[in-house]
């Protein structure tokens, strides 16, 4: 037997999804999450299984480890060598800064403070031409302050390093034979794209984290291996495709949104089984809730990434591939409270432990799935198939508090939750298609988490979008895109290039360059097929922002990438400047490799019927429809092509579907919850 394994820790759960390759089974599993020790909530997720790691052959994985790191400034103490001159870009950081006019803003503080900041003479130019030849004796002092200092991760990051990355590879190996148990990042392993301050601080993040990365991935493979696993390991990058553990381990930035991603990856299978290209994927979970906006079938991904960035504060830029998405604090654990006389949700979560107050574990802060257990929409008797009883009593009790200080009903504050967490979802599902353009009419949603299915009935009213979707397994559903996810490497190149000075043959070139390297990355040989996506960011000569514009393979055309280009511009900024010359900035592309992975079976009909699947009747509260009387379904019991009028809930072990009055209900053959909207 052949079993492939794939696990997410979420800031409340971890999740496990198994396929059978004989039986073609496929098995879900969850376990609570384990934050003392992460890769424990793994283990304990495959113990509930009941699996036998000596069957398994594949095991993939996506994790917080990363991003939590940063967040909580929990990585290592590190160290930065850059060109003489530059030791203080990183606290320079941009001009341009949010919140412009605020007097008391404060710059994001740097991860590597002054003194652990270090120059060494060399000199590129932006051509990369050498200036001045890289001097390894200035090597020497920084190799001492390093030892006294005690660091544990240096970041290299040279001017001009995209184009002439040879000094920092010099400059990287000396410092390994001197210091050998110290960590070494080179911007250019990581990003070849221009831009010092974001490079310098991409190295400075990649090299900060990667000794944690390092140890958590080997204490995974370890427990893994002490239960008899010996297949393979891969890991799910920011960019939508997967990687092993030996280059997570080389590239740790590279998973930073490791885990919200491969919902959104499992987003796009579905619309592709759908024949529907376009999908806004929502994914609410314990602690937050993920947007992305999904056109002609593949998500939209950018190297312009900020963590932490919010509308008054920068962040911290990372130059790596990422999916874009929009996450917020959100999720059934956000808490609920007051702010001088008005309700806030989040972004404060109760996490896993205590978790919300119903869960019986000490906590005592109303949360939404308090309000949800208020309004009758969870059932605590049935709440992860019954593993786990709720306390409704702890839950009015928590919401209770909240009344009070309002002066409304319990059951008029779980209400209130309700409304102003979906608002703030509301927000954020805009913030990637109304405010980028796109009309969600154009558009399903693709509702996943544990959450996600209780929401996205009036968050689809609400947009308007074509149908609503809530795919099987949801609670599950970043897992299962990990299964179904492929090889995948992104590659930039910065290389300015005028359009009507240049030859179809020399952006050809630049092309083929990225095409041998990514292969190599990928590890392939022979005939292994590989995809590749090209595009390229384009402005008008003396422009400082860029627009992405795809390149199609095969005869290059200047004037059609010309006027692809114009295009672009005019839909991002409704103007174009037609005779005005053009350039050619960065290179982008992404190679995928094809590999065997599990396909969506037809739901069985076989001991399914609408009477099987009825478990009763429940009052739900809808707010401005009122309280109604909601049938009461299990899933797994559903027959494909079964049809219901709202109000419906669907039940099943990890999620629970909200099905609106005026609203209709669909099995589709593939086992997905179809809701038609008034």
């Amino acid at each position: 037997m052949r079993t492939r394994l794939s696990t997410d820790i979420g800031g409340t759960f971890t999740d496990l999804v198994y396929f059978d390759e004989e039986s073609r089974r496929l098995g879900v599993a969850k376990a609570p999450s384990t934050p003392g020790s992460f890769s424990q909530g793994v283990l304990d997720s495959i113990a509930v299984a009941d699996i036998d790691l000596a069957t398994a052959s594949e095991f993939a994985h996506g994790c917080t480890v990363v991003i939590n790191a940063i967040t909580e400034k929990t990585g290592a103490k590190t160290a930065l060598v850059t060109t003489a001159g530059f030791r203080d870009v990183l606290e320079i950081e941009r001009g341009n800064r949010p919140d412009m006019y605020n007097l008391l803003y404060h710059k994001p503080p740097p991860f590597v403070p002054r003194e652990l900041r270090f120059e060494v003479r060399e000199r590129a130019d932006w051509r990369g031409r050498v200036l001045e030849p890289l001097q390894l004796d200035d090597l020497e002092s920084i190799v001492l302050a390093c030892r006294e200092q005690g660091v544990e991760a240096i970041a290299i990051c040279f001017l001009h390093a995209y184009a002439h990355p040879e000094h920092e590879e010099t400059c990287r190996n000396a410092l390994r034979e001197r210091l050998p148990d110290v960590a070494v990042a080179t911007s250019s392993s990581i990003t070849r794209e221009w831009r010092e301050f974001e490079r310098t601080s991409t190295a400075v993040l990649s090299a900060y984290v990667q000794p944690v990365v390092d140890r958590y991935l080997r204490a995974l493979e370890d427990g893994l291996a002490s239960q008899g696993y010996q297949g393979g390991l891969s890991v799910m990058q920011s960019n939508g495709g997967t990687a092993s553990f030996a280059i997570a381990r080389q590239l740790p930035l590279h998973l930073i949104e490791s885990g919200p991603v491969a919902g959104i990856t499992g987003a796009a299978r579905i619309g592709e089984l759908l024949g529907e290209p376009n999908v806004i994927s929502l994914d609410i979970g314990g602690t937050t809730a993920k947007c992305s906006l999904i056109e002609g079938g593949k998500p939209n991904t950018t190297t312009e990434y900020r963590l932490d960035w919010r509308p008054d504060y920068a962040g911290y830029p990372a130059s790596v591939p990422v999916v874009d998405i929009v996450e917020i604090g959100a999720g059934g654990g956000s808490i609920a409270w007051i702010d001088d006389g008005a309700l806030q949700v989040g972004p404060k979560s109760a996490g896993a432990d205590p978790g919300p107050a119903c869960y019986g574990k000490g906590g005592e802060e109303s949360t939404v799935t308090d309000a949800e257990v208020l309004a009758g929409v969870i059932n605590p008797e049935y709440f992860l198939g019954g593993r786990l009883t709720l306390y409704p009593d702890l839950a009015r009790d928590a919401v209770a508090k909240i009344a009070k200080a309002v002066q409304i009903s319990p059951e008029e504050a779980a209400n209130g939750i309700i409304r102003l967490v979906n608002a703030n979802m509301i927000n954020a599902l805009k913030l990637v298609s109304v405010r980028r353009g796109y009309d969600p009419r154009d558009f399903i949603l693709v509702a996943s988490g544990g959450g996600g299915p209780m929401h996205s009935g009036a968050l689809g009213a609400e947009l308007q979008v074509k149908r609503v979707v809530v795919p099987p397994h949801p609670g599950h559903f970043s897992a299962w895109g990990m299964l179904v996810t492929e090889p995948r490497v992104d590659l930039v190149r910065t290389q300015i290039m005028r359009t009507d000075d240049c030859q179809p043959e020399a952006i050809e070139a630049v092309y083929r360059g990225l095409e041998i390297e990514a292969k190599q990355r990928l590890r392939i040989d022979g005939d292994a097929e590989v995809s590749y996506s090209r595009s390229a960011d384009m402005r008008y000569a003396g422009q400082e922002h860029t627009v992405s514009v795809p390149i199609n393979e095969g005869p290059l055309s200047i004037e059609a990438i010309e006027a692809e280009f114009h295009n672009t511009h005019k839909r991002n900024y409704t103007f174009d400047l037609p005779g005005e010359p053009v350039e050619l900035v960065t290179f982008h592309l992404a190679a995928q490799q094809a590999v065997e992975r599990p396909t969506q079976r037809e739901l069985p009909v076989d001991g399914r019927s609408p009477e099987a699947a009825r478990k009763g009747t429940r009052l739900v509260d809808f707010n401005v429809d009122g309280i109604q009387t909601c049938v009461v379904l299990e899933r797994d019991l559903l027959p494909p092509g079964f049809e219901a009028e709202g109000p419906v809930l669907v039940e099943e072990t990890a999620s629970t579907t909200l099905v609106h009055p005026s609203q209709t209900l669909e099995v589709d053959r593939w086992g997905n919850l179809v809701l038609h909207l008034a």
